[in-house]
């Protein structure tokens, strides 16, 4: 069973900067691409960046290209978002997700998924 563990939301004023962290076990982590994706109130889910298995290609959202950076440690089992210069609009709750595949932007693609964390961003 492949689990998810996500961390390092909270509130934070614009301008600020946080890293959020998300933990995999069960599998090989190696074997997945992995991707953030969030989800404010009223709103759906939607992509934020992914990263692919190896960490050589990345894709980001409109939205936060130039602020936002996914990494990946494939010996610590863990993939980042660094978030810097933090909007009100970044306000929502943030997800990871693992693919067997390849990097996809569609959440739909993805395979297994953390329970989220919030991050709040206030103006």
């Amino acid at each position: 069973q492949v689990q998810l563990v996500e961390s390092g939301g909270g509130l934070v004023q614009a301008g600020g900067s946080l890293r959020l962290s998300c933990a995999i076990s069960g599998r090989t982590f190696s074997s997945y691409a992995m991707g953030w994706f969030r989800q404010a109130p009223g709103k759906e889910r939607e992509f934020v960046a992914a990263i692919s298995k190896s960490g050589g290609s990345t894709d980001y959202a409109d939205s936060v290209k130039g602020r936002f950076t996914i990494s990946r440690d494939n010996a610590k089992n863990t993939v980042y978002l660094q978030m810097n210069s933090l909007k009100p609009e970044d306000t929502a709750v943030y997800y990871c997700a693992a693919n067997r595949l390849a990097l996809r932007t569609t959440p739909g693609a993805y395979d297994y998924w953390g329970q989220g964390t919030q991050v709040t961003v206030s103006s």
